[in-house]
């Protein structure tokens, strides 16, 4: 009941808060992967799992050591410590903060404005999309990230506390900073990339299954089914392809990049998608995170009704 309701507490603080707007952790945390990366880089994997490990465990060997001597002595003191350091792991309300503004932008028939705020949220060339596009960009960027910055950090709090959120999200920053397949980080971030493969595996499949029931679930079930096996990323296709389906559009297919309009598998079923479904979206990742806290609230309330049996 108290992993409950530490993760429900952590929620209200990202809504009410949102992130730090002042020495964020992750940007420190940025920093020193960058510092650790000029020193030990090499084109090789053997370099990438020495650069992983020097920048992970440490903050995470910290956060356990803090979470396990607070807990067995100051018992409120250990559920506050744990709240805050899983709130510092979520990006809900950044996820509407990035978002939304794309939409508004798209509402008003602002081109130039949507394109400048979605770049905020991808990687692609963004001055090369039109309406539909850029409203596809942070479609798919709303419904991947509800897993990357909030559904993998709340289960891996559920499984191994407040340790295991801050791996994720270091593990899942470093998997942004390294886990490009390019000349400088094939190599160097295989450990990062597989790594984060590996962490996300059950909470990517987790969020799909959110998306399935609170959405079109018949449509999103197909889409999973059909449509995540064509896509690079094991863990990116069962999310976009079933919240595609969800939301009932047509997302995926070529995105430009460096210039280049690069194929990529289609994602959904329906119509084109607009300003509407990017809210849309936003409102589906929002309801997902409410069923998996009444889930786990649910679970602690039995679990503790046995316990007192």
């Amino acid at each position: 009941m108290m992993t409950a309701l530490a993760m429900a507490a952590a929620v209200l603080l990202d809504a009410w808060l949102g992130e730090p707007r002042r020495a964020h952790p992750l940007v420190m945390f940025g920093r020193l992967a960058i510092r650790i990366e000029s020193r030990v880089y090499q084109g090789r994997r053997y370099a990438g799992v020495l650069a992983w490990m020097l920048a992970v465990i440490p903050p995470v060997a910290v956060a356990w050591w803090l979470s396990a001597s607070l807990r067995h002595e100051v018992r409120w003191l250990s559920f506050l410590f744990d709240t805050v350091l899983l709130y510092l792991t979520l990006g809900l309300r950044s996820l509407g903060d990035h978002a939304l503004p794309v939409a508004r932008a798209l509402e008003s028939g602002n081109l130039l404005a949507a394109r400048d705020a979605v770049g905020r949220m991808v990687s692609r060339d963004t001055l090369a999309l039109d309406n539909a596009q850029v409203a596809a960009a942070a479609t798919e960027s709303v419904l991947e990230n509800g897993n990357d910055a909030v559904f993998g950090a709340l289960f891996w709090f559920a499984v191994l506390g407040a340790p295991g959120a801050v791996l994720y999200r270091l593990a899942n920053t470093l998997d942004a900073m390294w886990g490009y397949r390019n000349a400088r980080y094939e190599n160097f971030g295989w450990a990062a990339a597989r790594i984060d493969d590996v962490l996300n595996f059950i909470p990517a499949r987790l969020t799909a299954l959110s998306y399935v029931l609170l959405g079109d679930a018949s449509r999103a079930w197909r889409c999973w089914r059909t449509q995540a096996p064509q896509w690079d990323s094991p863990n990116a296709g069962p999310v976009m392809a079933s919240g595609a389906g969800a939301l009932g559009v047509r997302l995926g297919g070529a995105a430009p990049y460096d210039g280049v309009w690069e194929p990529r598998p289609a994602l959904g079923e329906g119509n084109l998608p607009d300003a509407h479904t990017i809210e849309r979206a936003w409102q589906l990742v929002r309801r997902s995170v409410l069923l998996w806290l009444a889930v786990m609230l649910l679970l602690g309330w039995v679990v503790q009704g046995a316990r007192h049996a």
